[in-house]
């Protein structure tokens, strides 16, 4: 991997042309970094900020209920395995196209937004840099559910990891099952909510509706370049950002110690 890396690198700094003769790279310096921050806003500011936005709501909603989800069907009951596998089979079965089909036909839809006419309420009483991305969001609710399989099946072999005599120590000490979980289980689980942080927001940066990724082009690979190096650097501060905010949480409620 480290050479088609390092070549769309150097790419970025240059103008390149696929001639008959081969490919002809000629020295541009900055020229496509500046054009794609100060000049074009269009590209990066005016389509990757909403996105961001968005991406703020999707993770909490992501992580949540991939957690929830995962302690549940890590209970013994009937059937286990076969809803194991339904909440898995999204992760198989759906790829990019079959996603962006099902969006562009407006399925993934909550039917109560519609009914209790909540998306606008929402763009109403919300300014539109905010009431937009939280109405894409519920707009595509189910969808976004289908990106959990992932992250069920690792908070599912992390709640795996604590041992039974724990909660049979605590039942016995008289904990409630809300005890149980704040003791014992989310701070357990601690590691792996880092673990799918970072995979949740790796993640979302491919998602479907990734403006970025519509802006790549064949036709001039010096700038696609450039705006893929740009995209990456704000992927790893909007990471930093995540990891950050939930090391301060984690400090905050005290699950880091033990």
């Amino acid at each position: 991997m480290a050479f088609p890396i390092g070549y769309s690198l150097y790419m970025s700094f240059h103008q390149v042309a696929i001639m008959s003769t081969g490919i002809e790279v000629n020295p541009v310096g900055l020229k496509h970094y500046k054009y794609i921050l100060l000049e074009n806003g269009d590209i990066l500011y005016n389509s990757l900020f909403p996105f961001l936005r968005q991406s703020l709501f999707m993770i909490p909603i992501i992580l949540i209920f991939s957690l929830l989800v995962a302690i549940m069907l890590n209970q013994k009951f009937p059937g286990r395995p076969l809803f194991r596998s339904i909440f898995f089979l999204p992760v198989i079965f759906t790829t990019g196209e079959v996603v962006r089909e099902f969006m562009t036909q407006g399925e993934g839809e909550l039917g109560f937004l519609q009914r209790y006419n909540i998306a606008s309420l929402v763009s109403e009483n919300l300014s539109a840099a905010w009431g937009g991305p939280i109405v894409a969001v519920m707009g595509s609710f189910v969808l976004i559910l289908w990106y959990s399989g992932v992250q069920i099946l690792i908070f599912l072999a992390g709640r795996q990891t604590i041992g039974a005599s724990v909660y049979e120590a605590a039942r016995i000490d008289g904990a409630t099952p809300w005890e149980v979980f704040w003791k014992i289980t989310l701070p357990g689980m601690t590691p792996f909510i880092l673990l799918n942080l970072i995979y949740t927001t790796v993640d979302l940066f491919t998602f479907p509706t990734n403006p970025i990724l519509s802006q790549v082009s064949s036709n001039n690979y010096g700038q696609s370049s450039a705006l893929a190096w740009i995209y990456f650097v704000i992927i790893l501060v909007f990471l930093g950002i995540a990891l950050w905010v939930f090391q301060k949480v984690n400090k905050a409620s005290g699950m880091g110690t033990g």
